[in-house]
């Protein structure tokens, strides 16, 4: 018998999954309340009278994961709140477009942000490193359709930075910033939101003396690939040592970094750690985790190779939700967008770990399909997020059951050489039609 023949003779007995309903129901009230809405208009006078689309439709429309054309989108959204087979014309993609620029940038990462502070009360005893929370921190390119000032239609490059969780698979953060700024500049101006019990992981683009500096500085954990820094001499000293590990001295950052970044002028020790992989290339990881018996240079192989799901999950951003694929042509929409694709994963996320871990066995090869399962999951937020549905622990044992039946094979250390070939960067005028 397959595994998901298995999982079917499964779903009769009773399995635990009202921590999901329990999120779901709390977001709804937190989206409905007069302090969101106070947060997330950029006028007090916004959205205070009565209209087809309401604060509340305009927030639940955008967490439907829009991928189509903006019209055929909310013909379809307000055909299915009201359960009609046929599309409807309630609102125009003109009075959406009106009622989103009420709206502000970061509405969807306070939103994000509640949601997280949720998810840490329901589930305490999430997956640790040696008793800290993982986070990886990388930008991603995307290429946007916007209007320029003169109002003209164009292709625009921008930049996705994002802090993500590796082992529940959720986005702490994600940010949309022009090519200009960079990627440690991106992570600075997040700096606030981690603390000593977040351990940040990085890849090859992240060592400088400033940033090493401020993370010493502000007491916050990390690990980051460095074997191609050659700024540091002692950096380029290990790696021709041939030793496994060593705690070095780095140089101060310069008086202008520490002014701009807030690092105090002080040698930063660290530790450097030297890794072979399986194919024999060498790798040089610098953390500021400098005791050898708590955390044994070993386990930083699982560590750093933790860091490569946040690449997965740009690639399902991008290819999956179509976050290149905006419902608007301002910068403000797209921020609004990237912001709630955020939110959409994550809870995508949610769900497909609360049925992972009640549904498939820890050793099984079988993982749930998250592109699959966010089809069944985006049928059922809007209707709950409006008030159209109650969210009952029978509605969620029901998404369970079918998101588990989506199954893919996971294949443990397969590897494949990376083809280059363009990325399929599609115009905003040829989105599909749902």
């Amino acid at each position: 018998m397959t595994f998901e023949g298995q999982a079917r003779g499964r779903l009769g007995h009773r399995f635990f999954h009202a921590k999901y309903v329990n999120v779901l129901s709390w977001l709804t009230d937190f989206i409905r309340s007069a302090a969101f809405l106070e947060s997330a208009r950029q006028e007090p006078r916004y959205f205070t009278r009565e209209r087809e689309l309401t604060f509340t439709h305009l927030i639940a429309f955008l967490l439907s994961g829009v991928r189509g054309a903006v019209q055929c989108e909310l013909d379809a959204f307000f055909a299915h709140l009201t359960r009609r087979s046929r599309l409807c014309r309630v609102i125009t993609a003109s009075a959406f477009s009106k009622a989103r620029s009420r709206l502000r940038a970061d509405v969807f990462d306070q939103l994000n942000t509640a949601l997280l502070r949720r998810v840490d009360d329901i589930l305490p005893d999430q997956p640790r490193w040696q008793g800290l929370r993982v986070l990886a921190a990388d930008a991603s390119k995307v290429r946007l359709t916007l209007l320029d000032r003169e109002g003209r239609r164009g292709v625009r490059e921008a930049t996705l930075f994002g802090l993500f969780q590796p082992g529940i698979e959720l986005f702490d953060s994600l940010i949309l910033h022009s090519p200009q700024v960079g990627e440690r500049r991106m992570l600075f101006e997040r700096l606030d939101r981690l603390d000593c019990q977040a351990l940040l992981v990085l890849d090859r683009g992240y060592p400088g003396a400033w940033l090493v500096a401020s993370l010493l500085h502000r007491g916050i954990p990390f690990c980051m690939r460095c074997d191609s820094a050659s700024t540091f001499t002692a950096i380029t000293q290990f790696m021709r040592s041939g030793i496994d590990e060593a705690v070095v001295t780095l140089p101060p950052p310069n008086r202008r970094d520490a002014a701009d970044y807030e690092c105090p002028r002080h040698a930063s020790t660290v530790r450097l750690i030297r890794q072979v992989t399986p194919t024999g290339k060498v790798r040089v990881l610098m953390t500021s985790l400098l005791d050898p018996d708590r955390y044994p240079a070993p386990a930083f192989t699982d560590l750093y190779h933790r860091r490569w799901r946040i690449e997965e999950a740009f690639k399902r951003l991008k290819h999956r939700l179509s976050l290149e694929h905006t419902s608007g042509l301002t910068w403000l929409a797209a921020c609004q967008d990237v912001g709630a694709k955020m939110v959409c994963d994550n809870l995508n996320a949610l769900a497909t770990y609360l049925a992972t871990e009640h549904f498939i066995e820890p050793e099984s090869p079988w993982r749930i399909n998250r592109t699959l399962a966010f089809s069944h999951l985006r049928r059922l937020l809007p209707r709950v997020f409006t008030g159209r549905l109650r969210l009952t622990s029978r509605i969620v044992a029901e998404l369970f059951s079918e998101i588990v039946l989506n199954l893919q094979r996971f294949i443990p250390n397969r590897s494949r050489p990376r083809l280059v070939r363009p990325k399929p960067h599609q115009s905003h005028a040829y989105k599909q039609v749902p």
